[in-house]
């Protein structure tokens, strides 16, 4: 059985920024901002003699690659549109050997513009296009129905139509003994829909992750850890990232401290979250406990921040898969 996300598929334009650039374009930095044409062509017009790179991107969609690479079938489903981007994207899952059923509609593909500062610090700008545009009726039902575990982020609260495709696909998991895994994704969507949310993880999902600042907006205590145990009395299996600082975990009420792997000096944090739930979601289905299953998310957290971009290339998925068997 293959892991089901429904995300949205990003085509990210990495650009480096001076902090002057996010003052000068009022953003608030570490954060994702949604954005119209408009902005995207302000940011674009500021960025336009920086260094960038062009890649294919997306929170869940990161997350379902990664799993892919590491041997872990996963399907991924989402909106593009019909252009050169739209293109990119497919044959991008078609090299991972992500099962497609991401829906082409007459739309621009989603871009996201990563500035990235010298304190390798992403803030993104999201330009959802056409995804705003999958609905109910693009869900899969026998893909969702024969999942092992469907998985989707916050992000999916900022449209009417992609969180009604995500009510259809939790429906039909309730329905399937389908496992329920949801990453709140953005302090600033935990916000927004900061009931929602706390519904989603008592009500409907098994597995939950945040990231420190995610799990204060949620639970209103800046305690990373005090947040999880929170978080662990709604959830089966509770995640919360605090940075340099490792990771908890809270597994069906028992509390685990989760070391931080690798580099303390990232070269790109983007991704590093998408990675994080990848590895974790990998030792899940390969029959790891939560404890040893968050030590492999943290590992190939700590390799995804070591290198520009939210994805790894084949040769380097491959070894690191070598890696967890010699590891862990």
């Amino acid at each position: 059985m293959a892991i089901y996300g429904i995300g949205n598929p990003l085509i990210d334009f990495l650009c480096y920024a001076d902090e002057s650039d996010i003052d000068l374009l009022s953003l608030h930095k570490g954060t994702m901002l949604l954005i119209d044409k408009n902005k995207r062509s302000e940011i674009l017009s500021q960025m336009e003699n920086r260094q960038k790179t062009i890649s294919c991107g997306g929170s869940c969609p990161n997350t379902m690659v990664t799993l892919r690479m590491l041997g872990i079938e996963t399907t991924l489903a989402g909106g593009v549109g019909n252009d050169e981007y739209g293109e990119m994207y497919r044959q991008r899952l078609r090299e991972s050997g992500v099962t497609d059923e991401t829906v082409t509609f007459n739309a621009a593909t989603g871009t996201s513009i990563i500035l990235l500062t010298d304190d390798r610090e992403r803030t993104m700008n999201t330009f959802l296009g056409a995804n705003r545009m999958f609905d109910e009726n693009n869900v899969n039902e026998k893909s969702a129905a024969s999942a092992s575990i469907f998985y989707f982020t916050g992000y999916m609260w900022d449209t009417d139509s992609q969180r009604r495709a995500v009510r259809k696909a939790l429906s039909i998991a309730k329905a399937n003994n389908v496992k329920v895994a949801f990453d709140l994704a953005d302090p600033f969507a935990v916000g927004r829909y900061r009931s929602d949310f706390l519904d989603l993880v008592e009500n409907s999902a098994d597995i939950v992750f945040a990231n420190s600042e995610e799990a204060r907006f949620l639970f209103n205590n800046y305690d990373a850890y005090e947040c999880c145990r929170s978080m662990g009395k709604l959830a089966e299996i509770a995640v919360v990232k605090n940075g340099k600082n490792g990771s908890y975990i809270s597994d069906h009420g028992k509390m685990y401290e989760i070391p931080l792997y690798g580099t303390t000096k990232p070269i790109d944090t983007t991704g590093a979250g998408d990675t994080y739930a990848a590895g974790f979601l990998y030792g899940y289905e390969k029959g790891y406990s939560p404890e040893v299953s968050g030590k492999i998310a943290s590992f190939l957290a700590g390799e995804i921040i070591s290198q520009l971009g939210a994805q790894f290339s084949s040769e380097k998925a491959e070894d690191l898969r070598m890696k967890i068997t010699q590891l862990f």
